[in-house]
């Protein structure tokens, strides 16, 4: 015999904002999964009946049913903020950087790559390490391209 069912109290106003999050806008779909197997198990139903249902296994069900119980209807439903990648450039050797590649490329060069300027930061020791992709990303986000300025027509100044 399975393990006997979750009992499960959602409260009135979450099953009230449970039934609006299912009626209608955009969500994630783990979100609406999870607001069905909570809804269910308010219900009395058992993981593995759900599980049947709603395509989670009866393990995450029952782990949605205790982090209800432990915390409510946000942390059951919603994932907690991930830290992500921690920053590679700091402020100033992104301005550094950035000044280089504004001013002329190296002798016998016509312009700078990207692998160039990831090469030269190093040499110049404007940062201790930089990938082609982090360079990229920081030319990309201040909307330069100085491997098209060989096709850029300047007039002299006088």
């Amino acid at each position: 015999m399975g393990r006997p069912p979750l009992s499960i109290e959602v409260t009135q106003k979450d099953q009230k904002e449970l039934a609006r999050l299912l009626s209608g806008g955009v969500q994630q779909v783990r979100v609406i999964l999870r607001a069905l197997a909570l809804l269910q198990l308010a219900k009395g139903s058992s993981a593995p009946r759900i599980s049947s249902v709603v395509p989670l296994t009866p393990q995450a069900i029952r782990k949605l049913g205790h982090r209800y119980q432990e915390g409510g209807l946000e942390p059951a439903l919603y994932d907690k903020q991930r830290p992500g990648a921690a920053a590679v450039l700091d402020d100033s050797q992104k301005q550094r950087i950035i000044a280089m590649v504004c001013s002329d490329p190296p002798e016998g060069r016509a312009r700078w790559t990207v692998r160039l300027v990831a090469q030269e930061a190093v040499k110049r020791r404007l940062v201790p390490r930089v990938g082609r992709e982090t360079v990229r990303i920081l030319l990309l986000d201040h909307d330069l391209k100085p491997w098209r300025e060989k096709n850029v027509v300047r007039g002299r100044t006088q």
